[in-house]
């Protein structure tokens, strides 16, 4: 089914976000506050940025030097990276970081230097699941392809009643996954089905911009640390393997935890592609947060443990999410509608691992 054709159930609870959105509004009004990146966000930004740069400065000017010392640095950088991608790359192109739509784009772009593709990112993420969000056939954030099945409506095979067990595995893969051929394959998909188009996207333009971050992506953090850094280069590519599978394990177990979980819920559309919810109740049900006590959390993962409130507004920079997460949970309970939590990330990991043993068991 063509997403142009999916339509919301605009009837249901239709106060529910107008309420919501005016007492939001008024949290910004009130307190004199912007709903964009405030001076502890930019001093974030910068925090982060330099997490990176500062352990990779270091491999290349040799002032860190033996193999211990070397892995430290792809460490440190595999985790900056994540935070930058949660943090500052993910409000860029929610449009959340700035007001001035400049900015966003650029620091946006900084998807492409950490090996991703931000034209893709923002058709994936922000139009597919965000509008789609746990939809069988729409959202790509469930599609896994056959070897995991994160949706009841996806076809089992007999391997997923072990992917409980394997999946971890393979969530370490994901980044792997972008940098090679994952990017390419969706940016030809997007072209076959319109999704370029719709967005004003020139195929071409965007081939060359992914061809040409590809390079630069694998010079920069690849091939000139192979080059000067004095260890084997083999150690390097070793290194640089398990920089991804830190980055993507991470990455996977902060986005699956909110959405492929034993309550979360999995609507589609019927025959003439009506959904049953509004587009508001529909992010209540298939979405969940965790850990909103843990400021650390909440400080490296973008404030994505509060993914009620970013599917809700995506365009609020995170740093406000707890600020206005009371006011969407007691808008909520006051509709009398569901505000899914877990008190705690390990909590979060361990709902998803026993919804994947179900979703691998279950028909």
């Amino acid at each position: 089914m063509n997403f142009k054709e999916i339509k919301f159930n605009r009837a249901q609870h239709k106060d529910f976000m107008l309420v919501l959105r005016k007492r939001v509004n008024e949290y910004f009004q009130d307190n004199n506050i912007s709903r964009y990146a405030n001076a502890r966000m930019v001093v974030k930004t910068i925090v982060l940025i330099l997490s990176f740069l500062i352990p990779y400065g270091l491999m290349l000017s040799g002032l860190v030097a033996g193999p211990l010392a070397l892995l430290a640095c792809w460490i440190v950088m595999a985790f900056a990276t994540a935070s930058i991608g949660f943090s500052v790359m993910h409000d860029a192109n929610h449009g959340a970081y700035s007001r001035n739509q400049y900015v966003n784009k650029v620091l946006g772009f900084v998807m492409n230097f950490i090996g991703g593709s931000a034209v893709n990112w923002r058709i994936q993420h922000n139009v597919l699941h965000h509008s789609f969000t746990n939809v069988h056939g729409m959202d790509e954030d469930i599609d896994a392809g056959k070897i995991l099945r994160f949706s009841p409506h996806q076809e089992r095979y007999w391997f997923h009643r072990f992917q409980h067990i394997y999946a971890w595995f393979f969530y370490g893969l994901m980044t792997m996954m972008w940098i090679t051929t994952k990017d390419f394959r969706q940016l030809l998909r997007y072209r076959r089905n319109g999704m370029l188009e719709a967005q004003g996207i020139k195929f071409s333009a965007a081939l060359f911009e992914l061809v040409s971050t590809k390079a630069i992506y694998y010079i920069y953090l690849l091939f000139i640390p192979m080059f000067l850094v004095s260890i084997p280069w083999w150690l390097t590519v070793v290194f640089f393997l398990l920089f991804h599978f830190i980055l993507g394990f991470t990455t996977a177990c902060v986005f699956q935890t909110a959405h492929v979980m034993d309550e979360a819920e999995y609507p589609i559309p019927d025959e003439e592609g009506n959904m049953e919810n509004s587009w508001a109740i529909h992010q209540l049900l298939t979405t969940a947060n965790f850990a909103p006590k843990s400021r650390i959390m909440s400080w490296f993962i973008g404030g994505l443990n509060y993914q009620i409130e970013h599917h809700l507004f995506p365009n609020i920079c995170h740093i406000h999410y707890p600020k206005i997460s009371n006011i969407v949970r007691e808008t909520a309970q006051s509709f009398g509608l569901p505000y899914k939590i877990q008190p705690t990330f390990l909590d979060a990991l361990i709902n998803h691992g026993r919804m994947l043993k179900q979703l691998g068991v279950a028909g």
